[in-house]
């Protein structure tokens, strides 16, 4: 049922892409310990070759428990992130970099020592549209 919820949310950004062209990755999260580290999602990428360059992107990622304060997300191709203000959303900021290009959440909270609870993500998910 969530599938389908995401899904639908997402549809129009499919229906922009028309004659174009657009992917989709989804992966597991990661469970961030501490402040001042640094944490990245495994690669997200299209499963068939994307030739073109993108316009743009929609995101979505899923905690597990509450959200630790400063909490930094940003969303990053290999030359160029952006920082991400919600858990879902859209961007142009990645507009005109190649849409084959992988791309990865990075995660971090400013400071020192333990976060407790430990930051869980349960999932990333992007939806590239790119021409």
């Amino acid at each position: 049922m969530r599938t389908l919820a995401a899904l639908m949310l997402f549809l129009p950004l499919f229906v922009d892409a028309a004659g174009e062209g657009a992917w989709q990755a989804s992966g597991p999260g990661v469970t961030l310990n501490y402040r001042g580290q640094a944490a990245s999602s495994p690669p997200l990428a299209a499963a068939m070759p994307a030739d073109g360059l993108i316009t743009l992107v929609a995101w979505r990622y899923v905690l597990n428990g509450p959200t630790p304060a400063g909490l930094r997300v940003r969303l990053c191709a290999q030359t160029r992130c952006v920082a991400l203000d919600a858990q879902s959303g859209t961007t142009r900021e990645l507009q005109n970099l190649s849409a084959a290009e992988p791309l990865r959440f990075v995660w971090d909270v400013p400071g020192g020592g333990r976060l407790i609870p430990a930051l869980k993500v349960q999932s990333n998910q992007v939806i590239v549209n790119y021409r």
